[in-house]
């Protein structure tokens, strides 16, 4: 008789203790949905500019003319070839390439055109440097 009281008794803490703590994980219980989305961030396209078009500049019209060399310019929607053409003032060597960091795409539509060198035929008579941006 006494083993069977001791049976019950524990048996009643046990079912007490188990009761207590499944209601107190009730109240934890949380209903809100999570939702994981992982972006994949792919490489960016990049339009490179073409290679270099050697061009024969023949002989120089005359003294104190100078080589401008021909070199690729972005215009619009692709790169263009500008021509090499002699000059009456002083051309300084082509600087060389900057190189830039590459942005997060403002789309996966948009397409990233480097930056580079145009000669500034008015004005100054300069190498000028187009920065590297997004286009469509």
């Amino acid at each position: 008789m006494r083993a069977n009281i001791k049976q019950r008794l524990l048996l009643g803490g046990t079912l007490l203790l188990a009761g207590g703590l499944s209601g107190g994980l009730v109240g934890c219980a949380s209903h809100e949905r999570v939702i994981v989305r992982e972006t994949v961030v792919g490489q960016p396209v990049v339009r490179r500019m073409p290679a270099v078009i050697h061009e024969d500049r023949g002989p120089a019209p005359g003294y104190g003319w100078n080589w401008v060399q021909g070199h690729w310019k972005w215009e619009g929607n692709d790169w263009a070839w500008v021509h090499g053409h002699w000059v009456e003032h002083e051309v300084p060597v082509m600087p060389p390439v900057i190189v830039e960091q590459i942005t997060v795409a403002p789309s996966p539509r948009h397409f990233w055109v480097p930056g580079h060198w145009v000669w500034r035929a008015e004005g100054r008579h300069e190498w000028f440097w187009v920065r590297g941006g997004w286009h469509i």
